[in-house]
């Protein structure tokens, strides 16, 4: 105790340099959200907002005084209307930036202000203040005012776990009447309306008066609190001690006379009236509720019943948007967002007119979207919920693999809940949207469940009106939902979850097709994007073939979107530089915007080759051009095969080679040329797995090349399967495959004649550049693919020449 005087001497000089600080008359000022800061008391705070970030640094780099003025209302940003008139002035002691880019303060405050004018407000407040100069009188009163408030905030921290012993303590040294009221203020349990009233009350008097009066009402609840705990633990026994919680419960509503059942209890009660729902729904809300309303609150499954009651009462059992059923105007909106897909289109209009004779008792369809990426699957189930006037609701299936994603958890599990497909419908708000799953060939399936067995019930129209999640334990209707799902390739779907869509195929894009959408959607699109308007900017049709020919190579339209927003940022770079405006993009600008050229066209060889042939392939991003090569090697008859080829492949090369064996003397290749020479055939991208019996033709062309030295037309794409008697068997894929030869610059494709019915399916635009050749055998491919024609049968047939 020698050295408590030195201590309070120590404390009493700081206090006097803090008061020797000079407050300017104008400081930048802080707003604090549900807090008060009061003079001579130091305090941490979070600052997070920029504008206060930059108030702290600029305050940091000048004298460290800041204006601390608490809001009235928890609001962002706040205007100077929305901040108190009374703060405190302070200094930043210490400032701490962490890694996420927030601050921590130290501050202290230096003495009550009055903001009288806000003289700035960007980049952050700045007002004229005035020094509030406090009153104190040390007389009688005085005293035995604050000896009163230290008894009383003694016995609160007694009984106030927030308050410490050092505290108190700390309280019952201070000899300021003023000071003495502002740190016991600071470190009580206060609303920021009572705090900020102590700190606006610069009479030190009638500050200690209120201060004690908010004493006794706080001593006066932990006093009824400590009395029910005493009470309550006083008749409990040892059997009697798990019903410790609802007892304390019980004497809390006596002692507020709120005695009865629990508002909870009751709002739950009402919603459910309110909410009709179906039969089987209401009974097991009730009896849930009726176990609630015995349940221990603090029980584990009070909370699980609660939850559960919650997720019943939400769900949108009998709320429907009503659909926008003006056949116009919906295909005005799909035609707004998407460029051609004549059949997704035509699919929805039929559905509203069906809809619209047979009235609001008619099951939603069960689309399924196949086609490569960036065709506009997703995108159509946007403008097919806005044309329907329904809400929008995706879920992505890929790499899910627990069946629980669908049909929810048991309620017996921790942390249970309903499957994505009832939360989509809670998160929806009506019992009708339109539900995209996409990517369903992309589930995965393990020791977790199988979900695409889960989806049956969920896309079977015949079911899901009874569709029932294991959370929920009631059926939920689905059956006003229009479900549609997307997906690249459908071979990965089980064969009963693909029973039950309906498959609408998306194809890639033409050349001509993309100009369309660039010039209509993703011109557009990117330049609202990249902040220019229509009259700053000039992309000539040209520029646009440019892009889609030299530097993308897919069957939808992403890269080329892409490509667009790449020279459309370089241009907005140039406006922002002040070049004069409009800016035409011309196409020997691109390689500067774009760099080098990366794609040619396949097919169109600079000359015609030997043993060089381009076959035709389908992959799940569209189709794509082969260049199969073929060579003869001296060596004793052997078949090598590169370019990792699959079995089917593999099998088709050697047919291909039997046939040409047999073709021998009619191409006036010496019988015997075998025994002494090899055939290699390789198929160039070695690293890329190939499969498929459609590139037989073409194996068999490039060995006959290769064996009769006849070069192959350089323009010449073809497809098909052979037999070894030199039969053309019909392929699947082929209007990607028609299109992949006409993105490569072919001009004569072959195909099966069997095919012919397909060709319906491929857009006119492209017919008509093409060549179409339908053949029934091998030697008809000869005389249209070798340069040389050997004495072989030609077709009969060119269904289209150009």
């Amino acid at each position: 105790m020698a050295d408590e005087p030195q201590r309070q001497d120590d404390a009493t000089e700081a206090e006097r340099e803090l008061a020797e600080v000079q407050i300017p008359g104008e400081l930048p000022v802080l707003p604090l959200r549900d807090t008060v800061i009061f003079p001579f008391i130091i305090a941490p705070l979070v600052i997070g907002q920029e504008r206060s970030i930059k108030l702290v640094e600029d305050a940091l780099a000048g004298n460290k005084v800041i204006a601390l003025v608490a809001q009235r209302e928890p609001v962002e940003n706040p205007p100077p209307e929305q901040l108190y008139q009374v703060g405190t002035a302070a200094v930043i002691g210490r400032m701490l930036r962490l890694p996420d880019g927030t601050l921590r303060l130290l501050v202290q405050g230096l003495s009550r202000i009055r903001v009288h004018e806000y003289v700035q407000t960007e980049p952050y407040l700045r007002a004229r203040v005035e020094k509030i100069v406090e009153t104190s009188v040390h007389d009688v009163e005085s005293e035995g005012l604050m000896r009163g408030v230290q008894e009383l905030f003694t016995r609160v921290g007694t009984l106030a776990p927030y308050i410490p012993e050092e505290l108190v303590v700390a309280a019952n040294n201070i000899a300021s009447p003023g000071q003495l009221a502002d740190f016991i203020a600071a470190n009580m349990n206060l609303k920021v309306e009572e705090r900020q009233d102590l700190l606006e009350t610069a009479n030190s008097s009638e500050r200690l008066r209120k201060l004690s009066a908010l004493l006794s009402r706080e001593l006066e609840i932990l006093e009824i609190g400590s009395r029910i705990q005493s009470q309550v633990r006083s008749e409990l026994d040892k059997t009697q001690r798990q019903y410790l919680l609802r007892e304390q419960l019980k004497a809390i509503q006596k002692e507020l006379g709120e005695e009865g059942e629990g508002s909870e209890i009751g709002e739950l009660r009402r919603r459910l009236e309110e909410a009709h729902l179906p039969e089987q729904a209401r009974k097991e809300a009730e009896r849930e509720l009726d176990r609630l309303s015995t349940m221990n609150p603090a029980a584990p499954d009070y909370a699980v019943t609660r939850t559960y009651l919650d997720w019943l009462l939400t769900l949108p059992w009998n709320v429907s948007s009503e659909d926008r059923l003006d056949i116009e105007t919906a295909r005005q909106v799909l035609d707004e967002d998407h460029y051609d897909l004549e059949k997704p289109k035509d699919r929805i209009l039929d559905y509203l007119a069906v809809r619209k004779l047979k009235g609001a008792d008619m099951r939603g369809p069960i689309l399924c979207f196949v086609g490569p990426p960036g065709v506009g699957k997703t995108s159509l189930g946007q403008s097919i919920a806005r044309a329907l006037g329904r809400k929008f609701i995706r879920m992505s299936l890929g790499g899910i693999r627990d069946e629980a994603e669908i049909r929810g958890h048991r309620r017996t599990y921790v942390g249970a809940l309903p499957g994505r497909i009832i939360q989509g419908i809670r998160t929806a708000g009506t019992n009708n949207p339109v539900f995209m799953l996409d990517e369903v060939d992309k589930v995965g399936m393990d020791f977790r469940g199988d979900p695409s067995a889960a989806l049956l019930e969920v896309l079977d129209p015949a079911q899901n009106f009874t569709f029932e999640d294991n959370y929920l334990d009631v059926p939920f209707d689905l059956s006003k939902v229009m479900f549609i799902t997307t997906a690249n390739v459908l071979d990965p779907v089980p064969p009963a979850l693909r029973d039950r869509m309906e498959v609408l195929e998306l194809s890639g894009y033409t050349e001509i097709e993309k100009l369309h959408i660039a010039r209509k959607y993703l011109v557009p699109k990117e330049l609202e994007a990249n902040g220019l308007r229509p009259d700053q900017v000039v992309i000539p049709d040209e520029v646009l073939r440019v892009i889609i020919d030299n530097y993308t190579r897919e069957a939808g339209v992403r890269n080329v979107q892409r490509e667009i927003a790449t020279v459309l940022r370089k241009v907005a770079r140039q406006v922002a530089e002040g070049h004069a405006t409009p800016i035409e993009v011309h196409p020997e600008q691109l390689e500067e915007y774009l760099g080098p050229v990366r794609f040619r066209r396949t097919v169109a060889e600079e000359q015609d080759e030997v043993g060089v042939v381009p076959a035709l392939a389908w992959t799940e991003v569209g189709g794509e051009v082969l260049l199969v090569e073929a060579a003869l090697i001296p060596g004793h008859g052997n078949l090598i095969l590169t370019g990792k080829l699959g079995d089917v492949m593999q099998e088709s090369a050697k047919a291909a080679l039997t046939y040409a064996r047999s073709r021998a003397a009619q191409l006036g290749v010496p019988t015997d040329f075998y025994e002494h020479n090899d055939v290699h055939v390789h198929v160039p991208a070695g690293a890329i797995p190939k499969d498929g019996p459609s590139a037989g033709i073409a194996l068999a062309t490039a060995i006959v090349s290769a064996m009769t030295r006849r070069p192959v037309h350089k323009d010449v794409g073809m497809t098909g399967e052979i037999t070894l008697r030199g039969k053309v068997l019909p392929i699947g894929g082929l209007k990607e495959k028609v299109l992949a030869a006409a993105r490569a610059g072919a001009h004569t494709v072959i195909l099966p004649r069997e095919n012919e019915p397909m060709l319906a399916e491929v857009p006119p635009q492209v017919k008509e550049t093409l060549r179409l050749v339908l053949v029934d055998h091998m030697d008809e491919v000869l005389g249209v693919a070798l340069a040389e024609a050997p004495a072989l049968r030609q077709p009969e047939e060119v269904l289209v020449t150009a």
